[in-house]
């Protein structure tokens, strides 16, 4: 899935992040030094490591594995079912295909993949918890493969969903959708941001703020530079440039924004008990837009 739209302005900010119009910076130095001098900015400025053709290549075929687990997880959920059992068929998958699953022992965290019923806004622990008719959840796969990582995330619905079920997720797939279409060079992270809590709030959603991680930077590592909040204001934060690789993942509330975080460290709830949803793709800036790496339809 692609996005194309025009390439970088005269009078935009310069992608190297100098402050400089495109036209008094980058624009009169030779291409080939362009992407050596960001490569080599990005990183000194901002600990950003763009991607190279092969690294691309890398996290692509991750990607692949990642969106192969979560159809195979979305074929196979059902009413009665334990969190554990999705925790199971995600760990065996990936090992089967010579991956790693990047949650496991992370920072603590003890499961293989991420499963967030109903009120559970991320990090839900898979354990005896039923899946019940009209739930739903939120299944979060991050796939190790020769190196390279990827990360996608849907929510599903579990039989037949509720009205406020229906609206939460067609709400927050649909500002992931809006949040992509802002990803090209020579915009800012924080269009990204703007874009989904406009488009959010403007439908009496909230979206959560308090996890910075989410989403993030990655390929090489679990949760790289830089970091990307799903609320903002235009033109602030970091300039896009080509070989940039992040995630979109907006989580968003049916009702406040407030969250709690359970007796176990990990497990996120919204405070109110409203619904919360999240939608979740590995994004790379290419010269005209972007490309998702874990692409599936919006």
């Amino acid at each position: 899935m692609k996005f194309t739209k025009t390439k970088i302005g005269r009078n935009d900010l310069c992608p190297c992040g100098s402050g400089k119009k495109y036209k008094k910076c980058c624009l009169r130095k030779p291409r080939v030094s362009n992407s050596q001098d960001l490569k080599t900015s990005y990183y000194k400025r901002y600990k950003i490591r763009l991607k190279e053709s092969g690294d691309i290549a890398g996290i692509r075929k991750t990607g692949r594995l990642v969106l192969d687990t979560l159809d195979m997880v979305e074929e196979k959920l059902q009413s009665g079912m334990q969190t554990e059992e999705i925790n199971t068929l995600v760990h065996d998958y990936t090992l089967r295909h010579g991956a790693k699953p990047a949650p496991l022992h992370y920072r603590g965290y003890p499961k293989s993949v991420c499963v967030s019923v109903n009120e559970v806004i991320c990090h839900g622990i898979p354990g005896k918890r039923i899946l019940r008719d009209g739930d739903i959840v939120n299944v979060d796969i991050t796939s190790i493969l020769d190196g390279y990582l990827a990360d996608a995330n849907k929510t599903f619905f579990i039989g037949t969903p509720g009205e406020e079920a229906e609206r939460i997720v067609r709400v927050c797939k649909e500002s992931l959708k809006r949040g992509l279409e802002m990803v090209r060079p020579g915009n800012t992270i924080g269009d990204i941001g703007w874009a989904i809590q406009t488009y959010a709030e403007g439908e009496k959603c909230s979206v959560v703020r308090e996890f910075v991680e989410i989403g993030s930077g990655v390929g090489f590592e679990f949760h790289e530079a830089p970091q990307v909040p799903h609320y903002g204001k235009k033109r602030d934060g970091v300039v896009l440039v080509p070989g940039m690789v992040f995630t979109v993942e907006p989580m968003l509330n049916l009702g406040s924004k407030d969250i709690k975080v359970l007796g176990d460290q990990w497990t996120a709830v919204t405070k109110d008990g409203s619904l919360s949803a999240q939608f979740e793709q590995t994004i790379l800036v290419t010269e005209e837009g972007y490309e998702s790496l874990t692409p599936y339809p919006l």
